[in-house]
């Protein structure tokens, strides 16, 4: 293929395909591609996917359909979760050309020089073994950059198909993981995500997660260090003595829970029961204050009745959490969970899912309402239509008005006075 072609991105799903969509991005650019939006015409057009949920299927068969239109004539590369088990529905799909799984995701640009004519297949099962990276993932559109420390899942929670779609559980080498972050810093990225299918269980010989923050805190142009979600029986006592406000760490957790019912949570197989999660989140609120803890929850399991349902949302309303991420059940092909018994109607997973919508929405608002008349640090990361946006260590959104040109992707003090839906205005200080 002409090395002066045009190539555009779309990425779908989580911070860890976002973080693989830039690094392929970089890998392109290198190979002499010019890189162009997704809604202009495109020789190539590379859609990362995700499989997690029912509607992430659907959303790439739409997708497919959308580029089409607007650009009939491109070759329409599909890699990722989908295309690890998804192959040969994806193929049939109209101009596309090549189905590349995560085992070889990051040799996109070699396969497509290689493989022009015919459309073509390539997926191969992924071992456990440590990884590298071939380039860094700097993001030219974003201030944030997401750092990929690890990969795949051993847990086969019974709702999941992740660990069939990204393989067993594996680390990068920390010293692959230094050299990356001393680029993206070099560049201009000040924080960095770390990313990853199961974070806490990273391990390079006996190098564990704490000892990736240990060894990012000691890069001087590096000013946070945010942790992605995180399974709740993986966060060592150490991490979380690491966080206040003047450490590198934020102060910010995202915990998915899943369901407030030990019923459920045993059907899940999940690792804990209600009891255990209670335990670690109150203690992690009361060791680290004003911290800001998410989660994740799924409605409408198999089996979830009424009375768990509202064990599940009384449960979430005690807890000291700032915001749920509320997800309906969706049935997966390789989950275990398809063959359990007591399916439930989408309009009863409807309207339980916006029960909880609103309580995380009132969660927010309380834990928001507590920065009113504080000042806090924002890294700057855009301006729209006059005001600047950015987010606090804590995950808050914070939106002010400044004449300065300059601010993006600096850090500045702000001093919180109102909300403003999901954000908190303020001014500079």
């Amino acid at each position: 293929m002409n090395k002066k072609e045009t190539i555009s991105f779309y990425n779908q799903g989580c911070r860890l395909n976002q973080s693989e969509t830039a690094i392929l991005t970089q890998s392109f650019q290198e190979k002499g591609y010019e890189i162009v939006n997704f809604e202009q015409p495109a020789a190539v057009v590379v859609v990362n996917t995700c499989t997690v949920t029912e509607n992430g299927d659907n959303d790439t068969r739409k997708l497919v359909n959308k580029i089409t239109r607007i650009n009939p004539d491109a070759k329409i590369a599909l890699v990722g979760c989908q295309a690890q088990i998804l192959k040969e529905k994806l193929l049939k799909l109209p101009n596309v050309t090549w189905v590349v799984g995560n085992a070889l995701k990051m040799d996109l640009p070699a396969l497509i020089d290689q493989y022009q004519a015919e459309p073509t297949v390539n997926v191969s099962k992924i071992t456990r073994e440590p990884f590298t990276l071939p380039i860094a993932g700097i993001d030219t559109t974003h201030t944030r950059a997401n750092l990929k420390i690890q990969d795949g899942c051993d847990f086969y929670c019974s709702f999941c198909v992740i660990p069939f779609a990204r393989g067993p559980a594996r680390s990068r080498y920390l010293d692959d993981i230094m050299k990356e972050t001393r680029i993206l810093t070099e560049a201009g990225h000040q924080e960095v995500v770390l990313t990853g299918i199961n974070i806490g269980t990273y391990q390079d010989g006996e190098y564990k997660i704490e000892d990736v923050i240990n060894q990012l805190e000691t890069i001087d142009k590096l000013k946070r260090i945010r942790i992605s979600s995180i399974e709740p029986t993986t966060i060592p006592d150490k991490i979380v003595k690491k966080m206040g406000p003047d450490a590198k760490l934020c102060r910010h957790l995202h915990v998915p829970l899943q369901s407030g019912s030990d019923t459920i949570l045993k059907l899940m197989a999940r690792k804990y029961n209600c009891e255990e999660f209670s335990t670690f989140i109150n203690y992690v609120a009361n060791a680290v204050p004003d911290i800001c803890i998410g989660t994740d929850v799924i409605v409408g399991f198999p089996g979830e009745t009424d009375e768990l349902f509202e064990q599940t949302r009384a449960f979430m309303a005690a807890l000291p959490l700032a915001y749920f991420h509320v997800f309906s059940y969706s049935e997966r092909q390789f989950a275990r969970s398809h063959k359990l018994e007591g399916k439930l109607p989408k309009s009863i997973i409807a309207r339980r899912s916006l029960v909880l919508r609103q309580l995380s929405t009132q969660k927010k608002n309380q834990f928001m309402q507590r920065f009113i008349g504080k000042t806090v640090s924002v890294l700057v990361e855009q301006k729209k239509r006059g005001t600047w946006g950015g987010l606090t260590d804590h995950y808050l959104k914070v939106r002010f008005e400044s004449d300065i040109d300059t601010l993006k992707n600096t850090l500045v003090s702000v001093r919180l006075t109102a909300l403003d839906h999901d954000a908190i205005l303020g001014e500079l200080v």
